[in-house]
């Protein structure tokens, strides 16, 4: 389940009227347009006070259920936080009429995804299916709304408790500044406000919940009456109302639930505070003002202020804190309005070393220059601009709308309202922007949060006082003995049988989109698919090589070049070129892979042509600006420096080490090291830039409301400007020849949980078994469904998930089983992994294989839904130099599957008795109990994967 990811600030997506400067010629075409921009819906409610919500979409045969209910962390009370989301993980266990983990199987079976999230104000579940399931995911959602808390078991409770405390440990307490958020809303909200403690809720209190406590909030806060159901897809109208008055109409009415009122709070004096962060490696300040709360006027000019502030060279807290005294390489600032209540916040993560005296001071310094330069209508133009291709890209799927539809039902009263949002987006000035500055932000009073490495109290802010923040202790793990109830489960009364699942009707056939390809005269290929669902483009350019054209003595050349690349061009300074791309309202972005360099991009269909105009430019003719390749760099060393802390990224960057050997570059990050990204000199990426740029060893894929003649015009200067040179792509050789089992221990001390990974080097992509081994996978742990995760997971609840999962590409990849457990389960989930692969080459039982089968055949279905998802079909079919018809030879692989041909997959590529095993956790407490068990080697490794002695560890 995700947490907190959900607040429904649909301004975000709302559309606006696009001021596009360059483009006067388009106002009435503009105008037509923005008549256009809403989502159609019918709404009704049931007599037990369920709102529904109905919207068509017919382009693909899927239909989206979002029920949101209108409960969040804010109907908690202190001493029984978490509540909210520790529910929501309990709707996911079992009903009256569905068994104990079959909420996830059955959706999965049905080739169908589901979720659910809790944020401050509220609670969303969701699946999307095929739509002849749509029936049985009906089934589902009635059966937990109206019958099941007689299943709610102590063992079950406990097992989610765990769970969640699981959750809680792996986003905050493992992870630098994770307590952030606790310290700002602890002394930003008084006691008892229900913005003072977090979603996640407190470990203690997490610990002492009851079933009774839970069954109370159950029975106050999930009733239709609270509830707002929004089904979106290819349906009909007419059964599917009949369906819903079926499933949910007989659901009694419970509690009556009355609207929370604004409680905006006030303060009375600044506020600072320090922390000495366990995982950070840079100081890190907060700046946090109290607000308002959502769909007020001011909230939307603050949702302005916090862009100009800080997004974009332009912005006053840029210009000051990166470019004039070089104190962190990125400034945030942001409005976030909730329900109840808003805040506004200045995150800066300070480059290593700098005292954070320096950056209060430098924001100080930027307020000065805002008030001096003030806000231009331009300013506010750019930001309007990019709202219309952010909301096109919102309701791209059925989900999007669904959200979009429930989130406006339940917060502002009208699922229409995104027609009064856009107007509310429209109408701010920049008289506005000045005055919510003035009123909240200007000489107010603030909470300020100093967050700095172990060691480092000389970096904090003067007069900061110590907060409360309270840290788990790492204890011997002690497992709870809770019966399981062996009473019969007392189901509720109801007009028909619900003990058995709805028949689904015939799946629909695959259908693939067409795709078009084309040769330019350069070598460049082209590959399209038409889609006219939004008016929007999406589009990638794939530069082979990446990472692999790096050189060991210089490593982290390709990253930087996908840097500097977009820092503006011959003719246009980063800051022109930024503004040039946002006044389109398009997104340009750059990044290197190991095997590439991609230009991803996303624009109105409109200025398709004019963004092409600029990709073209940045591609042929680069600024080589070196002030901007010093901040780069700058900015490129402390994410090297910072990912120390982070023990999922030192897992990664060891066990590629581990694996591929100290002659590969794939043992070496994209990003570099410290060392290799202070080497490397303007020269050295004009170098690269020269040699290995070329049409030849490229690819375009576009995705939108545009055909190919259309794109092929507008790529005449691609074409004719970027002439195609021999460009040698080095091969390296992999040491695949492990023959024992070694485990790798790297430590990061009072870690509160365990990086888990497992594997070897098995095969690449274009292996005639690749995809059969993913298919092979699935039931070991390629889904929630797969073993490893229903019992680390589901049984004994040390994880928030685990997986395993074949990858690869033209050159070999791993098999890799992973997890991130609570520390005291280390050992233990180490082995039950070592015992699940092993046991997997005895083979699945046929009900396995036919739910694999479903899962993976139906799902396709959903396969071809957004522009995003076609565009990575493209790239995967240039990549591999696939057949159009892939994904059909792929249905006919899994449908020809036997029993016989699955044991022998699993008996080829799973072998335990030969995988590298490396945890990186806490070695004071967990390193020593594995020269016990049994592994042919158990060495104790740096952070950069070298062996280091065990008299060199305090242990």
């Amino acid at each position: 389940m995700f947490r907190n990811t959900l607040k429904m600030s649909l301004v975000s997506l709302a559309a606006v009227a696009l001021f596009a400067i360059s483009c006067k010629n388009e106002k009435t075409v503009i105008a037509d347009e923005n008549a256009k921009l809403s989502v159609p819906f019918e709404k009704y409610e049931l007599a037990n006070g369920l709102d529904v919500i109905l919207h068509q979409d017919k382009s693909d045969p899927i239909v989206s259920l979002a029920i949101q209910y209108g409960v969040g962390s804010n109907r908690e009370k202190t001493g029984r936080t978490g509540f909210a989301h520790l529910f929501e993980h309990m709707l996911f266990q079992e009903s009256e009429n569905v068994p104990q983990d079959q909420f996830f199987k059955t959706i999965q079976d049905a080739g169908g995804t589901l979720n659910g999230g809790t944020w401050k104000d509220g609670t969303v579940y969701y699946e999307i299916v095929p739509k002849n399931a749509m029936e049985t995911v009906m089934w589902l959602e009635s059966d937990r709304m109206g019958y099941l808390i007689n299943t709610v078991t102590e063992a079950a409770f406990e097992n989610q408790q765990e769970v969640v405390q699981n959750e809680k440990r792996q986003r905050v307490d493992n992870n630098p500044y994770g307590h952030t958020g606790w310290v700002i809303d602890k002394n930003l909200y008084p006691e008892g406000h229900p913005y003072n403690w977090q979603v996640i809720g407190e470990l203690e209190d997490l610990q002492s919940a009851t079933v009774e406590d839970v069954k109370e909030f159950y029975n106050r806060f999930y009733g239709p009456n609270n509830a707002t159901l929004v089904l979106a897809g290819d349906f009909d109208t007419s059964e599917a109302k009949k369906m819903i008055e079926k499933y949910f109409g007989e659901i009694k009415r419970r509690q009556e639930v009355e609207p929370m009122k604004p409680q905006p709070v006030t303060l009375s004096e600044t506020k600072r505070l320090y922390h000495e962060d366990n995982f950070a490696t840079a100081p890190q300040l907060n700046m946090v003002w109290p607000t308002v709360e959502q769909y007020t006027d001011d909230a939307y000019a603050l949702d302005f202020l916090g862009e100009i502030l800080s997004q974009g060279k332009k912005a006053a807290l840029y210009k000051v804190l990166v470019k004039e005294k070089d104190l962190t390489a990125k400034t945030t600032a942001y409005n976030s309005s909730n329900e109840l209540a808003g805040d506004f916040q200045i995150s800066i993560t300070a480059n290593n070393g700098v005292d954070l005296d320096s950056v209060e001071s430098g924001i100080n310094e930027a307020f000065a220059l805002f008030e001096k330069e003030g806000v231009t209508d331009r300013d506010v133009e750019r930001i309007k601009a990019g709202l219309e291709t952010q909301f096109y890209n919102g309701i791209s799927s059925v989900l999007g709308k669904s959200f979009q539809l429930a989130s406006y039902n339940v917060f502002a009263g009208d699922p229409g309202f995104i027609t009064q949002d856009i107007e509310n987006i429209k109408k701010v000035t920049k008289e506005d922007v000045m005055r919510v500055y003035n009123k909240y932000i200007k000489g107010k009073p603030y909470i300020m949060t100093s967050f700095v490495p172990k060691g480092q109290l000389n970096l904090i802010t003067e007069n900061s006082e110590k907060a409360k923040v309270v840290e788990e202790e790492i204890k011997e793990n002690v497992t709870k003995k809770v019966e399981e109830a062996t009473t019969e489960i007392v189901k509720t009364p109801s007009n028909f049988d619900r003990s058995k699942p709805p028949v689904q009707g015939v799946s629909p056939e695959l259908s693939v989109p067409k795709v078009w390809n084309s040769n330019l005269e350069n070598g460049l290929k082209v590959s399209g698919i038409e889609q006219d669902e939004i008016p929007t483009v999406n589009f990638s350019l794939v530069i082979e090589g990446g990472h692999l054209l790096d050189s060991m003595e210089k490593n982290g050349v390709a990253n930087l070049m996908s840097d500097i690349l977009m820092e503006g061009t011959a003719t246009k300074t980063p800051e022109e070129l930024e503004e040039a791309i946002d006044l389109l309202g398009a997104s340009i972005n750059m990044y290197t892979t190991n095997e590439s360099i991609v230009i991803r991009g996303n624009t109105l269909t409109r200025n398709f042509d004019k963004t092409m105009d600029l990709v073209t430019e940045i591609l042929l003719q680069p600024r080589w600006d070196e002030e901007e390749l010093g901040r780069i760099k700058t900015k490129t060393i402390n994410e090297i420096e910072r990912s120390d802390a982070n023990p999922n990224v030192v897992a990664n960057r060891v066990y590629n080490k581990i694996l591929y050997g100290a002659e590969h570059i794939f043992s070496y990050p994209t990003s570099g090291t410290v060392e290799s990204v202070k080497a490397i000199t303007m020269n050295d990426l004009k170098e690269y830039y020269t040699k290995n740029f070329s049409p030849s060893i490229s690819t375009f894929q576009v995705v939108g409301k545009i055909d190919q003649s259309a794109v092929l015009k507008d790529l005449k200067g691609l074409e004719n400007g970027w002439a195609a040179k021999e460009v040698t792509i080095p091969q390296y050789p992999i040491a695949n020849n492990r023959d024992k089992a070694s485990l790798y221990f790297v430590d990061i001390p009072n870690a509160k949980q365990s990086v888990i990974d497992i594997g070897y080097i098995a095969m690449p992509r274009t292996d005639k078994d690749f995809y059969p081994a993913e298919v092979m996978n699935y039931k070991l742990g390629g889904s929630f469904s797969g073993n490893v995760n229903l019992i680390l997971r589901e049984e004994k609840g040390y994880t928030y998930g685990a997986r395993t999962n074949f990858s690869g590409s033209k050159i070999p990849g791993t098999f890799t089983a992973s997890s991130s457990v609570r520390t005291n389960t280390t050992g233990e989930s180490v082995q039950i992994f070592r015992d699940e692969i092993s046991k997997y080459k005895e083979g699945i039982s046929p009900e396995d294989l036919e739910f694999t089968k479903n899962a993976l055949i139906k799902s396709n279905a959903r396969r071809f839904e957004t522009q995003g998802s076609l565009l990575g079909m493209l790239q995967e079919i240039n990549q591999y130099n696939l057949p159009a018809d892939y994904i059909e030879k792929e249905e006919a692989t899994i449908k020809n599957m036997t029993l016989e041909q699955h044991k022998a997959l699993a008996n080829k590529y799973l072998d335990a008795s030969t995988m590298a095993y490396l945890v990186v956790g806490d070695a004071a407490t967990q390193y020593e109990q594995f020269k016990k068990m049994g592994f042919d080697e158990v060495k104790l490794l740096d952070k950069n994967g070298e062996e280091v002695k065990l008299e060199d560890v305090k242990l």
